[in-house]
């Protein structure tokens, strides 16, 4: 998506009734989302996110957080654009990444063949 597609989609979430914003999963399911996404996204801790949109509005805390997501999925958009625009360079990285994911189930397949009394996979 685009960073005006991200920042409509996180403008436009659903909040709850109310203009209070404070995290509470069961009365605030809405809002306490949108907390728990800045949260993880900032590394802040979401009583620290709380404090600082007391006394605002969810529109305030809505836009902020289009810009932190918008901010912090740019590097990816952009790496998952080139790998896009090179289908030989993904293929490597798909390759070797099925060949490191080989090498790490590997054994425990082993151990659950072993253990069921079935006879090794072939390689």
């Amino acid at each position: 998506d685009t960073d005006k597609q991200i920042a409509k989609k996180i403008k436009s979430a659903v909040t709850d009734d109310g203009a209070e914003i404070r995290f509470d999963r069961e009365a605030k399911p809405g809002v306490s989302n949108l907390l728990s996404i800045y949260s993880a996204v900032t590394g802040r801790a979401v009583d620290d996110v709380v404090a600082q949109y007391q006394g605002k509005l969810y529109g305030h805390l809505k836009v902020d957080l289009a810009e932190v997501v918008v901010a912090a999925l740019g590097p990816v958009r952009d790496r998952a654009q080139q790998l896009l625009a090179d289908p030989a360079e993904l293929d490597a990285l798909l390759a070797r990444g099925a060949q490191k994911a080989r090498e790490v189930a590997s054994p425990v397949l082993a151990e659950a063949y072993a253990n069921v009394g079935f006879l090794p996979a072939a390689p």
